[in-house]
């Protein structure tokens, strides 16, 4: 995920912080100790970390359920609003996603009970200070209780939408419950908008924007996925490019631009074997830094991986989407690029494919543009 950092590793599993996370923490901290003073503002701190740690141990719940069914889990990210793991596929079979949605609150629940237990399950008001160790367990269970009770919503992409759509699935296709389960979470995602708007509550509005974006984002992942079975990344990818030389200047690629329809471009060695890509946004960056005569491959991936024609067309997808790319280089047996697997081809193809269909649909498999 974009502005995000690793902190570590977890039973095999990449932690990673999301910058707005810590500009959240010191935002927190700042506001407190000018309202409350600079002790009650390192306790407001220590809570919110404790808060989070909460939230990642929810997290590892789903993890370790999902990797009892063979799914792995390459890193979880932590947000103002919560955390993310990202598992590398949807389990298949309904039964399993409703036991790895539902394994994150069964650690909340967990937690809620035991600071329950040591706070004689007392609920308090989080806006009230923490007020030494008592009332800060306290405020542990009240949020994990209120933690469990938010994420059992039925609306996706909450994990109570998750057993939804499951449940869903075992009577109509995955892509029908998917799309049932995605219309009733962003439906819950304007209410709670409407009431962040007039109570005024901004974190709500906030919240309300993840639910959204997030289950139409989902919602369009599964899309692809039905849409594309049985599919290759010979099926989809550009086979017309245009290489550029490991000497090429950022002038060369910018002319490619402007004259031809090729928005990324490959770079390849004396062999004619490839060595990087260059995205437009790259290019972009390079103009700016180095001007035209600034050269190409100082500006371009080298971090992407690559795929075979034989490869699935849903593997490809993944990896755009995990690497934050519009293009993944497509290599034959010796290395030499043989097609493009980009997101303007996926989407176009997608698109024929729901109008042969009657349903016209718009998707974007990859990353940012």
């Amino acid at each position: 995920m974009s502005w995000s950092f690793p902190i570590g590793r977890l039973t095999g599993i990449q932690i990673r912080v999301h910058l707005t996370f810590l500009i959240f923490l010191a935002w927190v901290g700042l506001s407190d100790g000018l309202a409350l003073g600079w002790r009650q503002a390192l306790a407001g701190v220590a809570l919110l970390c404790m808060v989070f740690a909460c939230v990642l141990l929810h997290e590892l719940g789903h993890a370790w359920a999902a990797r009892h069914f063979g799914i792995r889990t390459p890193d979880i990210t932590l947000l103002p609003i919560g955390g993310l793991a990202r598992l590398e596929r949807i389990p298949e079979r309904p039964i399993e996603e409703v036991v790895v949605a539902l394994a994150g609150p069964a650690v909340s629940a967990v937690l809620a009970l035991a600071f329950g237990a040591l706070s004689h399950f007392h609920l308090t008001s989080i806006d009230q200070p923490t007020g030494g160790w008592e009332g800060m367990l306290s405020n542990l269970f009240t949020i994990n209780t209120s933690l469990l009770a938010f994420n059992l919503l039925p609306a996706f992409p909450l994990d109570g939408g998750r057993v939804f759509r499951a449940l869903l699935a075992m009577r109509f296709n995955y892509g029908l419950a998917t799309r049932i389960a995605a219309g009733s979470g962003q439906v819950l995602a304007v209410l709670l908008g409407a009431a962040g708007f007039l109570a005024p509550a901004p974190m709500l509005v906030f919240i309300a924007a993840f639910l959204f974006l997030g289950a139409g984002s989902e919602a369009s992942q599964v899309a692809i996925r039905e849409a594309s079975r049985g599919l290759r990344v010979k099926d989809a990818m550009i086979t017309a490019f245009t290489l550029l030389p490991s000497e090429a200047r950022l002038a060369d690629a910018a002319d490619l631009l402007m004259h031809s329809s090729q928005h990324t471009f490959p770079i390849a060695d004396d062999l004619g074997r490839y060595l990087a890509l260059l995205s437009r946004n790259g290019l972009i960056t390079g103009l700016h830094a180095a001007g035209p005569m600034g050269p190409a491959l100082s500006y371009a991936r080298i971090d992407l991986p690559t795929v075979t024609p034989g490869h699935l067309f849903s593997t490809a997808c993944a990896l755009m989407r995990e690497f934050e790319t519009t293009a993944v280089p497509v290599l034959d047996s010796s290395g030499h690029l043989v097609g493009l697997f980009t997101e303007e081809n996926v989407g176009a193809m997608l698109l024929m494919d729901g109008a042969t269909k009657g349903k016209p649909r718009s998707v974007s498999p990859g990353g940012n543009p």
